[in-house]
């Protein structure tokens, strides 16, 4: 049997990361990685040369067959009539919208109420910063000049791929359901742009505007050349459902990631909808649905503390175990960037509950730890409220490699905790597609599951109830845009 390779990208806030597997077996071959700049606003062509480095770092395509591309959600990147780019991309944790989301919910209902309600029908998700179509009503409001040059608005992934595959014509933008229904201009369940949302957005420069075309899950995009090799390209992924992909999850199965942001998302096999604007009812990459909550605040809340207590990652693990369940009384309010759920874009964090008895390094740590699930944590409840199955969680992402939050986490949120194998899980499931648009639906009937530990431990529910409560009587900057 002839080698043949499928290779999945990654292309996220900070970096591109490109792993090549085995088509039959799935096996990592080899790989690569390249940093970039981060922040919230960014040229794309940085995107293309990280892309670019990994891949040589990666060995480049030699027996590469299909290539797929799951990237970072929600980032606007406007292009003119000619492909080049109006200004830098604005990301998904750029918050400069937040008031545009929230005339766009007050403009198509007389009340907040009813605009929630219309939002999560039509689309899915209630508009909040993060949202493509937010961050363009803040570029029709703030830069005129720049909304009337837009012919195009691509997402990251649908730049990338464009751009790694020679095209130069606004009409062979692509883009997948996942990443469509994150904009909110797209029906998960219609399967359809929205006109009129997009024109509610742009004004009348709407007229003017094209979008990515749609492809199907397991779509052959087209058959390119790419740094001197021929292949097929998949039609790509958002990263969260790349992740889901890449970790083969179903219904019952929380993914909780905690990276910078927190998300919890999971396989629903019908739309959700959910007008609290708490769970955004996307779309997966296998026709599905994927409902899911992010947080802005997950691993930097336990880097600050680590750095504040001149901790190592093992010593800041072990300081945390050391401590009691509820940090005798300490609670840490991780809003260190805002947040997005709950809709806090401009409030900050706290340590509460500070005295002379319980202000230790070991409770800081662990008072900072069990804020950090509480309020990733408030997500899972979030999907049980509106009636979505959660039985376990997997535990992905940076954080999932301190033993403290492996222990924590099940006590905190009263679920069987998984933690699989470390790995670039968005790569991996981008890979997955790429093995399923040249293969078929046998594509992975032979990839070795990923290989878990499991934890648990009896729940102690006090500790998301005290944090719930000094949650909702915490003075932010400002109440909750929704309440």
């Amino acid at each position: 049997m002839s080698v043949k390779l499928v290779a999945g990208v990654d292309s996220s806030t900070q970096a591109c990361k490109i792993m090549i597997r085995d088509l039959y077996t799935g096996k990592l071959v080899r790989s690569g990685i390249a940093r970039h700049r981060a922040g919230t606003e960014i040229s794309p062509d940085m995107w293309l040369v990280a892309f670019r480095s990994a891949l040589e770092q990666a060995g480049g395509l030699q027996d590469v067959v299909a290539l797929s591309i799951g990237g970072q959600q929600h980032g606007m990147v406007a292009l003119d009539e000619y492909g080049q780019t109006v200004r830098d991309a604005i990301l998904w944790n750029d918050t400069r919208s937040a008031a545009d989301a929230c005339d766009l919910i007050k403009e198509v209902a007389p009340t907040e109420a009813e605009g929630r309600e219309f939002w999560a029908r039509e689309v899915g998700t209630v508009p909040v910063a993060s949202l493509t179509v937010s961050k363009l009503r803040w570029m029709a409001r703030e830069e005129p000049q720049n909304i009337a040059k837009t012919r195009a608005i691509a997402l990251p992934h649908d730049w990338l791929m464009w751009k790694i595959t020679g095209q130069t014509e606004l009409d062979e933008l692509y883009t997948d359901r996942s990443e469509a229904s994150g904009t909110g201009y797209f029906s998960p369940v219609d399967n359809s742009y929205k006109p009129e949302i997009l024109k509610l957005a742009a004004g009348n420069h709407a007229e003017n505007i094209s979008l990515p075309k749609v492809a199907k899950p397991n779509q052959v995009i087209r058959e390119a050349k790419i740094a001197s090799y021929k292949v097929l390209v998949g039609p790509g992924c958002g990263d969260n459902a790349g992740a889901a992909l890449g970790l083969g999850l179903e219904p019952g199965e929380v993914a909780m990631s905690l990276g910078t942001s927190g998300v919890v998302s999971t396989i629903s096999n019908k739309p959700t909808q959910d007008i609290t604007g708490y769970v955004c009812g996307f779309a997966d990459a296998t026709g599905r649905a994927l409902p899911l909550a992010c947080t802005l605040n997950a691993s930097r809340v336990i880097d600050h503390f680590r750095n504040i207590l001149g901790l190592s990652y093992e010593e800041f693990s072990s300081a945390a175990l050391a401590a009691p369940p509820g940090a005798e009384g300490l609670i840490v309010i991780p809003y260190f960037a805002g947040e997005r759920t709950p809709n806090f874009p401009t409030a900050t964090g706290s340590l509460l509950g500070i005295n002379s008895r319980n202000l230790t390094k070991e409770n800081i740590a662990r008072a900072a730890i069990e804020g950090v699930l509480c309020g990733v944590g408030a997500g899972i409840n979030a999907m049980r409220n509106i009636g979505v199955a959660v039985e376990r969680i997997t535990l992905i992402g940076g954080s999932s490699q301190g033993e403290a939050i492996r222990k924590i986490a099940p006590a905190v949120l009263g679920l069987p905790v998984n933690v699989p194998e470390f790995g670039e899980y968005v790569a991996d499931g981008a890979a997955k597609q790429a093995a399923w648009i040249y293969a078929g639906d046998e594509y992975a009937a032979a990839w070795a599951p990923l290989l878990t530990s499991e934890y648990s431990s009896a729940h102690i529910p006090f500790v998301m109830e005290r944090y719930e409560e000094a949650r909702n009587n915490f003075v932010c900057e400002e109440r909750e845009i929704y309440l």
